[in-house]
């Protein structure tokens, strides 16, 4: 294909399909996610490289080593025209916090013992343990301030449309500007178009020029990239920080033993394994990807340093010597790319002498496929994320670290569960998360980052 039929309009409104459900209340896939933190910002956001950029708080500072996150909020206004008040910030982060089972990351922010009101522009979030890496967890849309029943939210953006189902969202004016004519009028080209829908359905209408972002693609619909016949240029992967590996769910039978635990994980060639699905995939052998915010380098297994030979043959012993036939259920979405991954995964378990069933993510399972982007950069999400379950003294280590007084204290912790993990085998870690975008040239402002993740308002031209 020439680069002229590559060619797509660059004017009117960016038009985005996101890989989910129509955005909706209720809903917490994709497409929501990118409404909510387009709407309704929280303290801070992340900007287009996955970097912190002022929020709702337009600064802040961290004290005592961490202890202390003190925000000054800006000027701004609720969708109903209000202004937004410190006490109305405070209460909807409290309400958040007590909300036990309302999202994932609450248990990574049992830290935070009050949100206080300091003065009518300024709140202080003190916690009771140190954590100078929260940043990230106050920019993730779960904690975005939103008024559940009226007013919504901040911005950047605002629903122009509020019943549509591909609803169409314009900056807000800058309430800073003293005077209405000194905020412009939002162009076209400034306004975003957002569309859930399938995959298949995102790669045709990206196909046919009628969008120009394909956001939140993930391993399940990889291969249909190259049935889509999109150019490769468009075609862009994130360098996503996460896990990507089969949890031992159910400890029993030759799963209850963690070194046939470990004769698994150490069968599968992972490079292998992911170049035959995408080209650029990074395959991991390890639960950490670096020390991060533990006292140690991450634990590499034990196995690392034989060939692949060496490994198999030492499971098949093993797989042998169970006396009596072994077969896994493997719990994986149905989908054209998670149907090849349990290809290669069976594959390997059936060079071992194990026989597998592909099951849904809902049933009963011996092996379930993780696939998450880490939130933040703290060894305690990885490791707390791979025990699902994992042994007593990786579960006891992580509750240390979780009460730790002091980030030293917290560093030794995380390490000493690392070591409880890497023994125990909870885990078989296979690569970093893949994430996929298809992204048309006029989006340049279009980043390739850690958090794979794309604001709405950073796409083409800055909002305010």
């Amino acid at each position: 294909m020439s680069s002229g039929c590559e060619r797509r309009r660059d004017s009117g409104p960016v038009i985005v399909s996101a890989i989910g459900q129509p955005p909706a209340a209720g809903h917490r896939d994709w497409p929501q996610r990118l409404l909510v933190d387009a709407t309704a910002q929280g303290l801070v956001r992340f900007d287009a490289a996955g970097q912190i950029e002022p929020g709702l708080a337009e600064r802040w500072i961290v004290t005592d080593n961490g202890g202390s996150y003190i925000f000054r909020l800006r000027e701004a206004n609720w969708a109903d025209g209000r202004p937004v008040t410190a006490e109305q910030v405070v209460d909807i982060l409290q309400g958040r916090l007590r909300a036990a089972a309302d999202h994932a990351l609450l248990p990574f922010l049992t830290a935070i013992d009050e949100v206080v009101v300091m003065t009518p522009q300024v709140i202080e979030v003190r916690l009771a343990r140190p954590r100078p890496d929260l940043l990230k967890l106050f920019a993730q849309p779960e904690l975005a301030i939103i008024r559940s029943r009226a007013g919504g939210g901040t911005g950047p953006m605002r629903v122009s449309a509020l019943r549509s189902a591909a609803p169409l969202l314009r900056p807000i004016p800058d309430p800073t500007r003293a005077e209405p004519e000194d905020s412009p009028t939002p162009t076209p080209e400034e306004e975003v178009r957002l569309i859930g829908e399938r995959a298949s359905l995102a790669l045709v209408r990206f196909g046919r020029r009628e969008s120009d972002l394909v956001s939140g693609g993930t391993i399940a619909d990889w291969p249909l990239v190259a049935l889509s016949g999109a150019p490769p240029a468009t075609v862009r992967l994130d360098p996503a920080a996460g896990l990507f590996g089969l949890a031992v769910v159910r400890r029993e039978g030759f799963l209850a033993d963690a070194a046939n635990r470990q004769a698994l994980s150490q069968a599968f060639d992972r490079a292998t394994l992911v170049a035959s699905l995408a080209r650029g995939w990074e395959p991991m052998d390890r639960l950490l990807p670096e020390a991060l915010d533990s006292g140690a380098p991450p634990q590499v297994p034990g196995w690392s340093l034989q060939t692949l030979d060496q490994r198999r043959a030492d499971a098949r012993t093993r797989v042998a010597g169970w006396g009596s036939p072994v077969r896994l259920a493997i719990a994986l979405p149905d989908a054209p790319g998670t149907r090849l991954l349990y290809a290669q995964i069976a594959a390997t378990l059936q060079a071992i002498g194990i026989g597998s069933v592909r099951v849904k993510p809902t049933e009963p399972a011996d092996l379930r496929l993780v696939d998450a982007v880490a939130p933040y950069d703290s060894a305690r999400w990885y490791l707390a994320t791979a025990c699902r379950p994992c042994s007593e003294a990786a579960q006891a280590a992580l509750e240390q670290a979780r009460l730790a007084p002091t980030l030293g204290d917290r560093a030794q912790a995380l390490a000493a569960a690392d070591i409880a993990m890497n023994q125990d085998t909870a885990f078989i870690p296979l690569a970093r998360p893949l994430r996929w975008s298809l992204v048309a040239s006029r989006l340049r402002q279009w980043q390739p980052n850690a958090r794979a993740w794309h604001p709405l308002n950073r796409l083409r031209a800055d909002t305010n």
